[in-house]
């Protein structure tokens, strides 16, 4: 199976930065597109950011220029920079990735969630 790790979560002040990690383990032959969304209090989950493995990248409309997704394929790992933070950032971030496995089964996994919250 794959697992997926977050880490970065934290409190951070209005207008700040944080960068978000998550990798991937476990008896991986491929990813393919990995992506973060986010869960605020009270509402749906929604996307954040998705990345190819070739880097072709797509972006919500909320964080379009703020956020930036990026990855390390030798790593398995997905990247999120988050710039410009705003209260209404605040929520769980969830890293996700469709995988193949060596078995050459196909798997969608998701994290556990890291929490970030923007706040004075």
């Amino acid at each position: 199976q794959v697992q997926l790790v977050e880490s970065g979560g934290c409190l951070v002040q209005p207008g700040g930065s944080l960068r978000l990690s998550c990798a991937a383990s476990g008896s991986i032959f491929s990813i393919n597109d990995m992506g973060w969304h986010r869960q605020a209090p009270g509402k749906v989950r929604e996307l954040v950011a998705t990345i190819t493995s070739g880097g072709s990248t797509n972006y919500g409309d909320s964080v379009k220029g703020r956020l930036t997704i990026s990855r390390d394929n030798a790593k398995n790992t997905v990247y999120l920079q988050m710039n410009s933070l705003k209260p209404e950032d605040t929520a769980v971030y969830y890293c996700n990735a469709g995988a193949y496995l060596v078995s050459r089964t196909y798997v969608d996994v998701w994290g556990q969630g890291t929490l970030v919250t923007v706040s004075s």
